[in-house]
């Protein structure tokens, strides 16, 4: 059995709030400067331009990327092995708290979703666990602004609407986001499970990097696919037009009912954060 103390989960997510808030993923980053390469349209040049010249100046004056810090998302990986010594939530929403505090992050998070009172210190976070054999314990966290994430839609689509059905949703999300979600996008979507299954999915495809492919061929080969068809779709960076409307496309899959068809698309702007601590 392995013991670890519920203060440490707190001082390793104090720093991760900080640090994923302030430096883009090198994945994005360096696929964002890839597309940056490729555009040919001048307005979104400059766009992406402007953007690359953002993010390289947060990461120097430490300051956030974006002023959207966020909903923290958590995803945490357990060894049945493992043993946390103290409340674990407790000590996960006060490394929340202190990291959002400490690092002088805007704090979004509302106590009661109609009542719309501030709880100051960007708390509860939204938390998921998988359970796994073993004494891993492995924390990626997701702080998730909500111009992309308010343009993310579920469907539960008959079987017989089929693959074609599914790309047609997809698409139809991207384009009816538009401009909204800050693009150039990321485009986490779950396919199979439940309502609430296929929805995870989509988030958690989100943390999947740019650069590590789709380990089922079929997927691999669907995503590359979609990914060319937004991009076809000419919103562009922030929304004038390009070649650069989506940089990835992420799909998660899980078996589902013989009468159910679940389709979750959960957007993410082109400030995608996530950072992964391993205890």
């Amino acid at each position: 059995m392995r013991i670890i103390e519920s203060k440490k989960i707190t001082e390793v997510l104090r720093d991760m709030c900080i640090k994923a808030n302030v430096n883009l993923p090198q994945d994005v980053a360096s696929c964002i400067e890839c597309k940056r390469e490729e555009e040919d349209w001048t307005p979104a040049k400059e766009i992406l331009d402007r953007i690359i010249e953002n993010y390289n100046l947060a990461a120097q004056k430490e300051m956030p990327i974006c002023q959207d810090t966020g909903m923290a998302c958590l995803f945490i990986t357990m060894g049945q092995d493992v043993h946390v010594e103290g409340n674990l939530e407790e000590a996960i929403n006060e490394g929340i708290r202190q990291g959002y505090e400490e690092g002088y992050l805007r704090k979004s998070v509302v106590e009661d979703p109609l009542e719309r009172v501030n709880t100051r210190d960007n708390t509860p976070a939204v938390i998921y666990y998988d359970i796994v054999p073993g004494e891993d314990f492995v924390m990626e966290l997701a702080p998730k602004g909500f111009g992309s994430e308010n343009m993310s839609r579920i469907a539960m689509l008959r079987p017989s609407d089929g693959l074609e059905g599914v790309k047609k949703f997809i698409l139809e999300t991207v384009e009816l986001a538009g401009p909204n979600p800050c693009p150039p996008i990321i485009v986490g979507v779950g396919i199979g499970g439940t309502f609430d299954k296929a929805a995870v999915m989509a988030k958690k495809a989100l943390l999947r990097p740019l650069d590590q492919e789709n380990p089922k061929e079929f997927y691999r080969d669907l995503e590359k696919e979609l990914l060319d068809e937004i991009n076809n779709l000419g919103i562009g960076p922030q929304g004038f037009g390009g070649r650069t409307t989506a940089l990835g496309v992420n799909i998660e899959t899980y078996p589902t009912h013989i009468a159910g068809l679940p389709v979750a698309v959960n957007i993410s702007c082109h400030v995608t954060r996530h950072i992964k601590e391993v205890l």
